[in-house]
């Protein structure tokens, strides 16, 4: 059968089989260890990471080992350059989506073709260093079900990111401790997308991804019991944009959320004491949004204006209760503001909104003074962490008292 076949791509549902697929082809037999390579727009990547990944793979364990690429149909033909090296590299394999989009998506599709016990994924950006493997395969050897290259550890970290993005990213995992503490609390790095698991750990458990965060799913659905984790520094990107844009935080926010939607012992709690889960949950995503752009205002203020500290804390604070507000009331809490229509009824929501954000707003300005001022921290982790003090006051407050302006009687 010729060797530059593509890939069928699987229409069943995203669940990884116990077995490897019997694909008719008598050549292929099963192998230790597959790595995926999922794709979009990396013609000027591939060959480069198809030959490094190789090169690495067949000195550590030779021609025990696939690669997959998986590539969603690439305008730039990253697929077809794939297919042509498949004659060179004997242990590749293409697959090419054209009906379906998403980085976890693709790395489900190519595991269920996959052959290995074994089951990897890294970027084919080149961000993620390939030299790593050798470390979380040797993990695997050990008996890890689950072996992760995390920039959290020692010998972690990333090369030169913004402090913004460092910002997100730290936050996005804060966040994600609270909302789904039993499964980002097993990892130092869960958003991590360069990591192998043992196909038993996840065999017949359906997946059901959000955006780029597969490793969620990959803890949550399976059955990981031991985990290993190994440094590793991200690295900027050589050729190709970055494909990294807020819609991949909101992916992930609502991915986590999903996930603790579908463990039993929430959905338990919410039928036994009928706590309203999805407006609280909608409440915090909101609250999480407010922290940006009380964050963004104070250093517009401080750095640009040169406004002191404690009017900065208080206008930003203010700005951010406004655009918390407006959510809430168009999303929190929409299917009740649109039977008390009117300019009206909405002043008296956003009233009885700001009188209980009001106190918060106070003391949020007396932690940053106190941490800043006194126990000299810095200014911005001051904020933060007086951020996170009113957060707590202010949904406790709100749940007991402000939201009863939405009560229709």
């Amino acid at each position: 059968m010729p060797q530059n076949l593509l890939l069928e791509v699987p229409t069943c549902s995203l669940k990884i089989p116990d077995l490897p697929p019997n694909n008719g082809r008598e050549s292929r037999k099963e192998v230790y260890f597959s790595l995926v390579v999922p794709t979009y727009n990396e013609v000027g990547n591939i060959a480069k990471i198809v030959q490094i990944l190789t090169d690495i793979l067949n000195d550590f364990i030779p021609g025990d080992y696939e690669l997959i690429v998986v590539d969603d149909n690439s305008p730039d033909g990253t697929w077809e350059i794939a297919q042509s090296l498949m004659t060179e590299y004997p242990q590749l394999r293409v697959m090419r989506r054209e009906q379906e989009r998403g980085l976890s998506s693709a790395v489900i599709r190519g595991w269920q073709v996959a052959q290995g016990q074994v089951l990897a994924v890294i970027d084919g950006d080149l961000q993620h260093p390939p030299h790593i493997l050798r470390e979380l395969l040797t993990n695997m050897e050990q008996g890890a079900d689950l072996a992760v290259a995390s920039r959290h550890v020692d010998g972690g970290g990333v090369s030169s990111w913004s402090v913004i993005r460092r910002f997100l990213s730290r936050g996005a995992q804060i966040l994600g401790l609270v909302i789904l503490p039993g499964v980002l609390g097993r990892v130092s790095d869960p958003m991590s997308g360069y990591f192998m698991v043992r196909r038993s750990a996840i065999a017949n458990a359906t997946m059901n991804p959000v955006g780029y965060k597969i490793l969620l799913e990959v803890i949550a659905r399976g059955k990981v019991r031991q985990i290993a984790e190994v440094g590793y520094v991200f690295q900027e990107r050589q050729e190709g944009e970055s494909k990294v844009t807020w819609k991949q935080y909101v992916d992930y926010l609502h991915h986590l959320v999903r996930l603790r939607l579908s463990t039993e012992p929430l959905e338990s709690f919410r039928q036994r004491f009928n706590f309203p889960l999805g407006r609280f949950i909608r409440f915090g995503l909101v609250g999480f949004s407010g922290v940006f752009v009380d964050l963004a205002v104070f250093h517009i203020l401080r750095h640009f204006l040169g406004v002191g500290l404690t009017r900065s804390t208080i206008i930003s604070a203010e700005v951010a209760i406004l655009n918390n507000f407006l959510w809430n009331d168009v999303w929190t809490f929409g299917d009740i503001s649109k039977r008390q229509k009117g300019k009206r009824q909405r002043l008296k929501r956003l009233l009885k909104f700001q009188l209980i954000c009001l106190a918060g707003v106070i003391l949020q300005t007396l932690i940053v003074n106190l941490l800043f001022n006194i126990l000299g921290v810095n200014q911005y982790l001051a904020k933060l962490i007086a951020i996170a003090a009113v957060t707590v006051w202010n949904f406790w407050i709100n749940l007991k008292l402000s939201w009863r302006v939405t009560e229709v009687k």
